[in-house]
């Protein structure tokens, strides 16, 4: 007999699988900044568009694959637990990205990120005032900071959008394949044989 589904459930769930997306996200991104160290501009930006394309699909590949799962896991799973799910997943998968970017611009020496400001302020047509780049300059201080919240609100914006997506994914599913509930079935995966 399966377990019943309880917020306990699905945020134990949540956290484990938010570590397996985190990690993921991650090693996409520590590659990406290893690509940097070859210095070819070509190299970087070829490395950069494949691994954003695999960690975007990987993504949405990991997270039909979990909730399936995870309905087939409990008894009594409904769509809107599935949602929660995936909003968790999402929530906590971006919190450990967010930290490791943060921690990787940390790491950028300040010079290289006043030469990039002052490259920045001269490609500006008119050039850029002195008070703007003052003010561009004092926010470089805050800038982990300012990388962290966008990237987790990012991470969990899109998270939420898939959650939403995915989760009418699995059910719409088990309606066209005839079980009234995902945990009922046996495979998500592969309709039922007549």
């Amino acid at each position: 007999m399966k377990e019943a589904v309880s917020e306990k459930n699905i945020w134990n769930d949540a956290a484990r699988i938010g570590i397996v997306f985190g990690l993921f996200s991650s090693a996409c991104l520590g590659l990406k900044e290893l690509s940097a160290l070859s210095g070819s501009t070509f190299l970087v930006g070829l490395v950069g568009i494949v691994l954003w394309a695999v960690e975007f699909f990987g993504c949405i590949w990991m997270m039909r694959h979990f909730m399936i799962a995870e309905a087939k896991k409990y008894q009594g799973m409904q769509q809107r637990d599935l949602y929660k799910f995936g909003r968790r997943v999402a929530l906590l998968s971006g919190l450990i990205l967010a930290a490791v970017n943060a921690y990787a611009v940390s790491l950028v020496p300040p010079e290289m990120m006043e030469e990039t400001l002052s490259a920045v302020a001269s490609s500006v047509p008119g050039g850029m005032q002195a008070e703007a780049q003052e003010q561009i300059g004092s926010m470089l201080d805050k800038f982990p900071l300012y990388t962290f919240v966008g990237q987790w609100l990012y991470c969990f914006l899109y998270g939420t959008i898939l959650s939403a997506i995915m989760s009418r994914y699995v059910f719409m599913y088990s309606i066209i394949t005839g079980s009234d509930n995902p945990s009922q079935k046996d495979n998500l995966d592969e309709p039922d044989e007549q």
